[in-house]
């Protein structure tokens, strides 16, 4: 099976429009949502109705800022740009929305048997996984052969195999890596919305489990747009500077 694996959307409207008009004319079966839909950008509801409309068979989970902005939670632990993005997102979602956001469970979750998928880790949906020692502890508390997660916007490989820790790293714009027999992976897909390795480019990625690939795509989009919807709403300055640079 072909699984089309997104995160870290937040509300970018023209991201994920590009993502979608690229893998169009792609063959895959399921999408598998890995949160953060909303917050930061300025459009909450398109992002949403974007989702929702995908006529394909979905499985996802909620991430940190769709709690926050769902209002699950109060957003005690973001900062001042983010909880700001985030109490003005909670205005702006429509009901219906808003109840499709809540109704997002926790990860992980297992997907038809194949990996899992978590926000920031399987252990704690909110902490990030950003390097070895990170990774290293998640394979040491959990026994997924294959998880995908988020959280951190930054595409990365990091495999675990019985003499040692790997990081691999993207540097095209269709990385294609392929899981090795006996090798534990943990699989970051990028940000769609907020790229923060350097590259402005939308991330995403597509797991085929019958070759047991991962491909990290790069696409690019207008960003200009996007950051224009930003400052017109009133957000604050450096979620729309952020976005030229991927940082």
């Amino acid at each position: 099976m072909k699984y089309l694996i997104l995160s870290d959307i937040h509300a970018n409207k023209e991201a994920f429009a590009a993502v979608l008009a690229h893998v169009k004319r792609k063959p895959w079966d399921k999408v598998v949502f890995l949160g953060d839909l909303v917050g930061y950008g300025a459009n909450p509801n398109q992002a949403v109705d974007q989702m929702r409309a995908i006529r394909k068979p979905f499985v996802g989970i909620r991430g940190n800022h769709d709690k926050v902005c769902a209002g699950i939670e109060d957003g005690e632990m973001f900062n001042r740009i983010a909880l700001e993005a985030a109490m003005w997102t909670r205005r702006k979602l429509t009901g219906s929305n808003m109840k499709w956001l809540t109704s997002l469970p926790r990860g992980p979750m297992v997907v038809d048997g194949a990996f899992a998928i978590s926000h920031g880790t399987p252990i704690d949906e909110d902490a990030y996984i950003f390097g070895e020692i990170e990774a290293l502890n998640v394979f040491r508390q959990t026994a997924f052969p294959l998880c995908f997660f988020g959280h951190s916007h930054f595409p990365v490989l990091f495999g675990l195999s019985p003499d040692a820790i790997q990081t691999v790293l993207t540097d095209t714009e269709a990385f294609r890596f392929r899981l090795e027999p006996g090798v534990r992976y943990l699989v970051n897909p990028g940000s769609i919305g907020q790229p923060r390795d350097g590259n402005p480019l939308a991330s995403f990625a597509m797991f085929d489990s019958d070759s047991r690939s991962v491909t990290i795509y790069r696409v690019p989009y207008k960003v200009e747009r996007a950051q224009r919807k930003i400052l017109d709403a009133g957000l604050p300055r450096p979620l729309a500077d952020r976005l030229a640079l991927g940082r």
